[in-house]
């Protein structure tokens, strides 16, 4: 049974479903999380529980239970909470906050592999409904590396854990998924097939935390509310749409994660896909989950690599530089990588969308380490206007149109046109018009893990890909893959530029170029 078809006694009371302005809050429920002593629980998904509960949209009674090998007590773990929540929350702390959630914070020892841990951690949850009324409602949430998936999927059947208790009806198991979902298709279909052997496919959440930024979602309003751009938005009018997620960072410390995995499986397989999906899909029938995932397998099904791979994609390794006035090494320097580590920095592919909307235009994905400046922007850029009535020396500056959608840091739209230079000569200039969230919005947005766990504990899967997208991503990405891994090294490039040459040559062939951000 789907969350969307439950029957209304387990419907959040406090929710007035037909009131779509009052919060949405989570019934009773208890989240499980596994691999605690990571940097993703202590820096997102701990903060984020306490802001939830901040604001309101947590039951009294919700549960937190950590598993992972240390040898803590419940308080010990309490206290790892507490100290992420102080050192990383959103929303400012509140004792009497605290002291209700601390109240529900369990801690079990154990590996993924030890059966009586995980006897101890179904004891654990089942005791937790007797005292907390958590209701046998509960999400495991497994911040765990991809290979350990299966074995603490096959733990959580064999303890029961998987299957809520008693009368099935009104109740729920739920399993989030971090990235990454395999490193290829194969791979990706077998981790499917193991998840699903334990879990439905309508239980399964995956989390891709760019689909709760407040400014991808509103991709949709920008363009489904709005007249004013859904004419233009199509072939007949635009020229091409860049999408790129740039970092300033390195890979200091991250060796063991990323050597071997790169920048286009880390972030152009999920992230940068799943933008192209809400950027080029059709209006749905509707935002019910079905009807948006469904236009999104069809822009999938239809976007395909652009070849020769060898003029339409780029991959580079940051090497040693300047940034930020300090000077930074390479990655080859950097602990844990290899001197002849191939592993790839920075990622940029050409692909094109088989429909009638977007026959002939090229989506642009670029994705990179040490980079100019941390951005992440959907540029929308518009074909020039088929005629100009000026001099040559009026316009000689002037650009194309550009819609450009700032996902981070600095969250808003930005529209890039043509004016007239004030003076007493026609000179027409590009400007820029600007909306921010920060300035237009008096409330802040909430963290995007804010929205994915509360989504997951509501039971609603709309911003959270499905096997199907995930395989459409891997099928598009793997002849990429296969041709690098055929040609050699990654080129080179600085830190604190913005990529090799060979990224600049991709659309310098096509007489375009990359946005300056």
């Amino acid at each position: 049974m789907t969350a969307t078809s439950a029957p209304r006694s387990w419907r959040n009371p406090l929710r007035d479903e037909r009131d779509k302005r009052l919060p949405r809050i989570a019934g009773p429920c208890g989240l499980v999380i596994f691999g605690v002593t990571g940097d993703l629980s202590r820096k997102k998904l701990m903060p984020a529980i306490y802001d939830l509960a901040n604001r309101g949209l947590l039951p009294p009674g919700f549960s937190l239970v950590g598993f992972a090998r240390r040898d803590w007590a419940d308080q010990d773990f309490g206290q790892v909470v507490y100290d992420a929540v102080k050192q990383h929350a959103r929303t400012p702390f509140r004792q009497a906050v605290w002291d209700r959630l601390a109240e529900g914070i369990r801690f079990v020892q154990g590996s993924f592999d030890d059966d009586a841990a995980f006897d101890q951690l179904a004891a654990t949850v089942s005791a937790l409904d007797q005292e907390r009324g958590t209701g046998g409602n509960h999400a495991f949430y497994l911040s765990i590396p991809p290979g350990a998936f299966p074995v603490v999927c096959q733990q959580l059947r064999r303890s029961g854990l998987a299957e809520p208790p008693g009368d099935k009806d009104g109740h729920w198991r739920r399993v989030v998924i971090e990235k990454p979902f395999g490193h290829d298709l194969k791979s990706a279909q077998q981790l499917n097939k193991i998840v699903n052997n334990v879990f439905p496919e309508e239980s399964v959440f995956r989390i891709d935390h760019y689909l709760g930024k407040e400014t991808v979602q509103n991709i949709l309003a920008l363009r489904f509310a709005n007249q004013l751009f859904e004419p233009i938005w199509n072939a007949n009018y635009v020229d091409h749409v860049q999408i790129t997620m740039a970092e300033d960072i390195g890979l200091g410390g991250r060796a063991g994660y990323y050597d071997g995995i790169g920048a286009a499986r880390d972030v152009i397989q999920n992230h940068l896909l799943q933008l192209l999906a809400l950027t080029a899909m059709e209006e749905p029938v509707s935002f019910h989950p079905n009807e948006l995932r469904t236009e999104k397998i069809k822009v999938l099904s239809a976007t395909k690599p652009v070849t020769p791979f060898a003029e339409t994609t780029a991959r580079g390794q940051y090497a040693g530089g300047w940034q930020g006035g300090q000077k930074v090494p390479g990655l080859l320097q950097e602990e844990g990588f290899s001197k002849d580590s191939v592993t790839e920095t920075f990622a940029a592919i050409t692909l094109e969308v088989n429909t009638r909307r977007w026959a002939g235009v090229p989506f642009y994905l670029r994705t990179g380490k040490r980079l100019g400046r941390r951005v992440t922007e959907i540029a929308v850029v518009f074909k020039r206007a088929p005629h100009l009535p000026f001099d040559d020396t009026a316009t000689e500056e002037l650009g194309q149109n550009a819609l450009v959608v700032r996902v981070q840091p600095d969250e808003g739209v930005t529209m890039r046109f043509g004016s007239k230079v004030p003076g007493s000569t026609m000179e027409v200039r590009d400007v820029s018009m600007d909306f921010g969230y920060g300035h237009s919005f008096t409330e802040s947005s909430p963290e995007a893990y804010e929205r994915l766990i509360l989504d997951v504990l509501l039971g609603e899967p709309s911003l959270f890909p499905v096997n199907s997208e995930v395989e459409l991503s891997w099928e598009i990405l793997d002849p990429v893959l296969k041709y690098w891994r055929q040609t050699g090294k990654p080129e080179s490039y600085s830190a604190g530029t913005w990529g090799p040459d060979s990224a600049a040559n991709m659309l310098a062939r096509t007489g375009r170029h990359w946005r300056r951000p």
